[in-house]
């Protein structure tokens, strides 16, 4: 069902990118690498590794693996309007239904043998402990091998010393899988590629400060979190040299002067993954979501004289590898660099991370006079959504705001 869905999509975005050839298009270049992704993830013919959502993809690259965070098949689950059937799966198979919808729908596809059956799984204890167990669920189920990167929370030299040496032996554990070892040429490439996109994603988000700001509601849409899937890759400079591309033009046409921009917003943590009018509704109020809470750089370029030390700094840089007040910090500076009049935090159900966290979130920004929405909603799972107070309650936020 998987494999159909991605093949289906690269086809037909390619077929729109062929009839518009000299169009930027920068959001189909990006679905459709990651469509054609999705399709190596499905195809059977490559060296799987099913992984945490802060694992190093550019170092799994670079050995030949192809790799994803089981949460991004969640997501699909979601857009796609089938994440129900696997939910219920899971569900009745044991799975309390306050988890988090993200790894109970990838769960429940396992268990309809939906999902591809990975090589090897490599875990991480950032951004949460629940994504960590349900992978090492996996590998009990697959009967795989698993491997644990644990990340501190805090970047001193000897947490950087720490968690570079589990790189290292990660990167060895690999090498047993594949049987091949670590080409310090292709490291090397990919480390010039991650930096190249490094550099474009600067680029990118200080475009998006503008004011009026030339991104829209969807354009960049859980973007720092997927990117992490491409970086790395010849590929992950195309995309991102796409969108640096698009927004420039955008402001050079004054395209965005056309948009009716009174609110800027942020948005915290993950968007609604299905089919929701929340983009409608905010254009129609005028307010723009102009930054997600990972469209941010926080790492410095790749050293590649000091692979694993640099790839240990950029993982640990992360906010949510940090403490919940390091976490704080980065929102204000985001809501002070991007002038943000208010700020959207879904509370995903199930997401100890997300609604544990919603009081000292709410303050710190209340702290610098930026206002938080906190939504009771699930994002990944429609099926108990309460769709009219959700629409109500960002209706009297954005009025509340005006």
């Amino acid at each position: 069902m998987m494999y159909d869905y991605f093949d289906n999509t690269v086809t037909g975005i390619t077929q729109k990118l062929d009839q518009d050839p000299g169009g930027i298009n920068a959001r189909k270049k990006y679905v459709l690498e990651l469509s054609k992704l999705g399709k190596k993830l499905y195809s059977k013919d490559e060296t799987i590794a099913w992984c945490g959502v802060t694992a190093p993809f550019d170092l799994l690259s670079a050995m030949g693996v192809t790799s994803c965070f089981v949460e991004f098949v969640g997501a699909m689950l979601a857009s796609t309007q089938t994440a129900g059937y696997f939910l219920e799966e899971a569900e009745d198979s044991g799975f309390a239904t306050d988890s988090c919808a993200y790894h109970r729908a990838v769960m429940g596809a396992v268990m309809k043998n939906a999902m591809p059956e990975p090589d090897f799984i490599i875990g991480t204890s950032s951004p949460c402990t629940a994504g960590l167990a349900i992978v090492e669920n996996f590998a009990h189920q697959y009967k795989k091998d698993f491997f644990i990167l644990n990340i501190p929370q805090n970047d001193s030299k000897d947490a950087i010393n720490f968690l570079a040496g589990q790189i290292e032996e990660m990167t060895r554990f690999v090498s047993v899988h594949t049987k091949k070892p670590l080409s310090k040429q292709k490291l090397g490439i990919a480390l010039d590629c991650f930096n190249q996109s490094t550099r474009l994603l600067k680029d990118i988000y200080d475009l998006a400060k503008t004011t009026p700001s030339p991104v829209d509601n969807n354009l960049l849409k859980d973007f720092g979190t997927v990117i992490s899937l491409l970086m790395g890759t010849r590929q992950g400079v195309e995309v991102c040299q796409a969108f640096k591309d698009e927004l420039t033009h955008r402001i050079k046409t004054f395209q965005h002067h056309g948009s009716n921009e009174k609110i800027r917003l942020m948005w915290i943590q993950n968007r609604i993954q299905y089919p929701f009018p929340i983009n409608e509704m905010l254009d129609d109020l005028g307010a723009k979501i102009v930054v997600d809470e990972l469209n941010n750089v926080t790492w410095e370029p790749m050293d590649p004289d000091h692979p694993f030390e640099s790839i240990a700094k950029r993982m640990i840089s992360i906010p949510f590898s940090m403490s919940t007040a390091t976490r704080i910090k980065t929102m204000q500076d985001l809501a002070m660099e991007y002038g943000i009049h208010g700020a959207i935090n879904p509370c995903h159900w199930g997401c100890r991370q997300g609604t544990g966290a919603r009081g000292l979130i709410s303050k710190g920004l209340k702290d610098i006079n930026v206002p938080v929405l906190n939504l009771e909603i699930d994002c990944v799972d429609s099926r108990n959504l309460a769709k009219g107070q959700i629409e109500t309650r960002i209706e009297a936020f954005i009025e509340m705001l005006s």
